[in-house]
């Protein structure tokens, strides 16, 4: 059974999702017209039921989550379960990559991107687009 964090914590990726998606998404009553549409079983879900999932109530069985996924084009195991825990192994590989830099970057530059790191998902896409916006797509 999820908790309490983890409904709000899908909540929050779901809504985050829609704002993202080209299609305009307007409150639980369009998602669950919309949903019902996209989904294959042969009960729709009530408007109630997306209600629960906006408000951080209620987590959809993997089939919805699997249709929401692929409509909204998103991944499925991050919309469920949110991002992958960091990895100790990445961690120091990562470390050891700004350490082999030619020109080491100052400390200034180093705190901001571990304050940006830190930060959530949809923050952190926030932050991207604003620096595309500024600067174009930068090589990786």
């Amino acid at each position: 059974m999820p908790t309490a964090k983890e409904k709000l914590d899908f909540s929050a990726r779901l809504r985050f999702a829609l704002k993202k998606s080209a299609q305009p998404i307007k409150g639980a009553t369009d998602l669950a017209r919309l949903f019902n549409l996209k989904h294959s079983a042969s009960a729709g879900i009530t408007v109630q039921t997306t209600h629960k999932w906006l408000t951080g109530r209620a987590i959809p069985t993997k089939d919805k989550i699997e249709t929401l996924s692929e409509w909204l084009g998103v991944n499925s195991h991050w919309l469920h379960y949110g991002p992958p825990p960091s990895d100790s192994f990445q961690s120091k590989s990562k470390d050891t990559q700004l350490s082999q830099l030619k020109y080491p970057s100052p400390p200034e530059v180093l705190l901001l991107a571990k304050k940006i790191e830190a930060l959530p998902d949809h923050q952190r896409y926030l932050v991207a687009e604003l620096i595309t916006q500024f600067y174009g797509n930068l090589p990786e």
